[in-house]
């Protein structure tokens, strides 16, 4: 009673009401807190920690252990060692703000919640050369090696502390307390976005399961939608820079299995579109769901790589203005795209496979990607040829409306024999291929120049007249191409060639 100015007036009020009892509510800590207070009243040893100074901390509060009541009072004693020793260990600071969780609110009115966040905010932004206490990674930042040969001193071997270094520690906070760290992290402005990207992506390998059964239960699927969302709100404002384009089509693809809010999910994919020349294949195969009857989810990568195009035209359009000045080498300023066109290409030849994947969607996707963004149709031409495969009920409109999405003129070498061959090409594709392989092979496109009408003959023949000729028109010209061949023993071993106007 002398300590404790709460246990003053229950007595008094007990005495009053003429009652042998006290019954202390809601007491923070419970029976072990209560003890470290009366040891302390009584003057017997207390050992505190980061495991028990919070709960001792609150039921001194509770008790009303205050200097007003006698000098040197637990209070006092308990906040010297907080600011002393907790705050300014590492550790320490992340254990305790784990245990502030069970001892809420009186942890976040008494500030323990927010000092901890701030200690451990703090600390991260330390140049990591200046870090000398321990971590997951390493435990000896403080004792440098000597090393020692032959009697010679050479120089200290001084461990290096990489800039991730507090990334697995935090970890095991749960989402809550993790939220503020990192929004704490983050708003003192001292930490490289790829850094709060790798430590969110840490997280998420941490806390996400990883079987869909897993995501989806009932049991966790409220806990694992709160942390998708709240992992989509920690990205770095840079739009997605500073995280990988792979682990940004994982967190959508986790997303839509526990259901996230719409403005997560569009916030994925604006960022995933600034990335997606990063992007493979197998990153884009998005499974679908009910009520959507395709394998895999065509309608939100045609979404992104529509969102891909406006960036780029709006970057465009900006250097333009910029510069003032034309772009007549589209592609050589913005090779982006040429990675975004050839995983598309195949993209368009894994989705092709399944039989429910209307024409129209694949058609639409393959158009989405400009001219300049795919300057050779060998992917194209590869997807085309297994949607035929798998698809064999197309009518012969369909077939000529699906080939005309290949230029046969931007076909290597390799492709345009295999097309060459293809049965499942309409006859009129064939011929073309054929005919510009011959006109490649025989190096006459100068002579074809001054021939328009030999030119225009490939297009202006009736459908009719095609189907009369195709097949005499693919023997004549197979014959000729293999005429014209440039045969392996034609180079001599310098690599050039024998006549001065070979080509």
């Amino acid at each position: 009673m002398s300590k404790s100015n709460r246990l003053q007036k229950l007595v008094l009020k007990a005495s009053e009401e003429n009652s042998d009892e006290i019954d202390v509510v809601d007491f923070p800590g419970g029976p072990k807190a209560f003890e470290i207070c009366a040891k302390f009243c009584y003057g017997m040893t207390v050992t505190l920690n980061a495991y028990n100074v919070v709960a001792a901390r609150c039921a001194a509060e509770y008790l009303e252990m205050t200097e007003d009541v006698d000098r040197g009072n637990l209070i006092f004693k308990i906040e010297v060692f907080i600011n002393s020793s907790i705050l300014l260990s590492w550790k320490d600071s992340i254990i305790v703000l784990q245990t502030t969780k069970s001892l809420l609110p009186w942890s976040e009115n008494l500030k323990i919640v927010g000092r901890c966040i701030d200690s451990i905010a703090s600390k991260t932004s330390v140049d990591p050369a200046n870090v000398t206490w321990s971590y997951t990674y390493n435990r000896k930042l403080s004792a440098p090696e000597i090393i020692v040969k032959g009697g010679m001193k050479y120089q200290e071997k001084i461990e290096s502390v990489p800039k991730d270094w507090w990334v697995e520690d935090i970890c095991e906070l749960e989402i809550f307390l993790y939220k503020r760290v990192m929004t704490a992290v983050k708003s003192k402005g001292r930490m490289d976005g790829a850094i709060i990207g790798e430590a969110l992506k840490t997280y998420a390998v941490r806390w996400l399961p990883d079987s869909v059964d897993a995501l989806i239960s009932d049991v966790h699927s409220w806990r694992n939608k709160l942390l998708v969302e709240t992992i989509v709100c920690l990205l770095p404002s840079d739009k997605g820079v500073s995280c990988s384009c792979s682990f940004l089509l994982k967190l959508l693809k986790v997303a839509i299995l526990v259901g996230v809010d719409d403005s997560a999910r569009e916030d994925l994919m604006n960022r995933i579109s600034l990335k997606l020349d990063e992007a493979s294949v197998k990153d884009l195969l998005i499974p679908a769901r009910s009520p959507q009857t395709t394998i895999y989810d065509v309608g939100m990568v045609h979404s992104i790589v529509n969102q891909c195009m406006i960036n780029e035209k709006c970057s465009k359009d900006l250097d333009l203005g910029k510069n003032d000045v034309g772009c007549t080498d589209f592609v050589l300023g913005h090779g982006s795209l040429l990675s975004v066109g050839k995983v598309i290409d195949g993209y368009l030849k894994e989705i092709a496979r399944d039989p429910n994947l209307s024409l129209a969607s694949f058609i639409d996707l393959a158009r989405s990607i400009p001219e300049f963004g795919r300057p050779v149709h060998d992917g194209l031409y590869k997807a085309i040829d297994m949607y035929l495969k798998e698809h064999l009920s197309l009518t012969k409109a369909e077939r000529k409306e699906l080939c005309s999405l290949m230029d046969v003129k931007k076909l290597t070498m390799d492709a345009s024999m295999h097309a060459a061959q293809n049965d499942r090409l309409p006859l009129r594709v064939v011929v073309q291929v054929l005919f510009f392989e011959q006109v490649r092979a025989s190096a006459g496109v100068q002579s074809l120049n001054n021939n328009p009408r030999d030119a225009s003959r490939s297009t202006t023949n009736t459908e009719e007249e095609w189907e009369k000729t195709a097949t005499e028109d693919c023997n004549s010209i197979k014959k000729q191409m293999n005429q014209t061949k440039i045969k392996e023993g034609e180079f001599p071993k310098n690599g050039k060639f024998l006549k001065k106007d070979s080509r």
